[in-house]
């Protein structure tokens, strides 16, 4: 894996989000910058992970919610 060089941006936070990203920083001696990317990073895999259930389940036929509620109770699941 290559290293990139970063790229700065900025980003505006509320002023208590802020103060918390500041002691978690200090608590746990990493950077508030890591900690942000770690975040935007778990944010974009769990989107990466809900593309790919959809594309899995993209030739699903469609149905309501009423017939699936009538089909759970045909079956007795409820």
């Amino acid at each position: 894996m290559r290293m990139e060089t970063p790229k700065r941006a900025t980003v505006y936070f509320d002023p208590s989000v802020h103060k918390a990203l500041r002691l978690r920083a200090a608590a746990s001696d990493r950077s508030i910058s890591d900690m942000v990317n770690d975040a935007v990073k778990a944010s974009l895999a769990e989107d990466a992970e809900d593309v790919a259930s959809y594309e899995s389940r993209r030739r699903e036929r469609p149905q309501s919610f009423d017939s699936f509620v009538k089909d759970m109770k045909r079956r007795g699941v409820i």
